[in-house]
């Protein structure tokens, strides 16, 4: 792709990525620019400021770090709405920057193996296909594998958005054993020379005690193939759920050997701010975050452009 092009297509997705943080970025930015009938920066224009970003869903240890940076900086002076929405995306950006890392396909794994893992309705299926067209689109072959066997439409949705992707999909009938498909696929992924290999699972969290099972079962499976396997796991988390994300990312780290996180559904939701929480408090890598139904709609974390999209700000 040419710099021409590919500058274009930076330039689509940041405007992708603002339309898409937009009910976010209300949420935030409003409250804010309300605040700022007064001149200088006062105590109850800083306990404001604090509820506003806890109400946008930043969270209390996040919102009550940028606002004591503020004080120490601003304290007393005049500063605009402008002013203070930049300074919050200066220090939004810097908590992000250390957890905004690109998923790293290790060449000498054939495939690299990726757990994708996370509640039903998170948006899994739809984005191991999106990330089946990123790989895709670095030159990568890929594999998909429809782990998912509780659920009928889960695996038929993965076989639809495969073909879209224009990568295969290794399945088995509703109810088949998630831990030998894994392992099926991961023997067809070895003999077709794949670079990489997605796996599905089923994410019903009502019933732990089987899913947990199920999950050690599938690694405990695909190691009797590679003893490094799997060599990511993902979890998937939906933005509009907000705060009981946090539960989300708790539960799941204790079920499966969870390495990073991807955040979807920012477009539907006023609640993107809870990305800087679950950065602030996990520290796991956020490899990729979703802003539409489309294939193109996923793409890797970029912290700084996230931090100004977040406040209204151009990135």
């Amino acid at each position: 792709m040419s710099d021409v092009a590919e500058t274009e297509k930076k330039k689509g997705w940041l405007s992708r990525l603002r339309e898409g943080l937009s009910k976010s970025t209300k949420r935030v930015t409003e409250s804010i620019t309300g605040l700022f009938t007064r001149k200088k920066l006062d105590q109850q224009t800083l306990n404001e400021l604090e509820d506003a970003l806890i109400q946008a869903d930043l969270g209390v240890t996040v919102a009550a770090r940028l606002v004591e940076k503020l004080g120490k900086e601003r304290f007393g002076k005049e500063v605009t709405d402008e002013e203070v929405r930049a300074a919050f995306a200066d220090d939004i950006a810097e908590i992000l920057t250390p957890v905004a890392v690109q998923l790293a396909i290790d060449p000498a794994r054939k495939p690299h193996v990726v757990l994708v893992v996370g509640v039903n309705g998170s948006g899994k299926t739809t984005t191991i296909a999106k990330m089946a067209h990123l790989f895709k689109g670095d030159g990568r072959k890929v594999m998909l594998a429809a782990g998912d066997t509780f659920r009928a439409a889960a695996v038929e949705q993965l076989k639809v958005w495969g073909d879209r992707a224009g990568v295969p999909v290794v399945s088995r009938p509703t109810g088949a054993d998630a831990a030998g498909l894994a392992y099926e696929a991961l023997e067809k992924a070895r003999a077709d020379g794949c670079d990489v290999l997605l796996i599905d699972t089923a994410g019903r969290l009502h019933n732990k005690a089987n899913l947990m099972e199920e999950l050690a079962k599938i690694v405990r499976v695909i190691r009797k193939l590679d003893p490094s396997a799997p060599h990511s796991c993902l979890l998937v988390l939906d933005a509009t759920v907000g705060q009981n994300a946090h539960a989300q990312v708790e539960t799941f780290k204790s079920l499966s050997p969870v390495d990073a996180l991807v955040v979807t559904k920012l477009d539907g939701s006023a609640k993107g701010g809870v990305l800087v929480a679950l950065a602030e408090k996990f520290k796991l890598p956020v490899v990729a975050i979703g802003v539409g139904e489309g294939i193109d709609d996923l793409r890797p974390f970029e912290a700084r452009a996230f931090a100004r999209s977040l406040m209204g700000l151009a990135a």
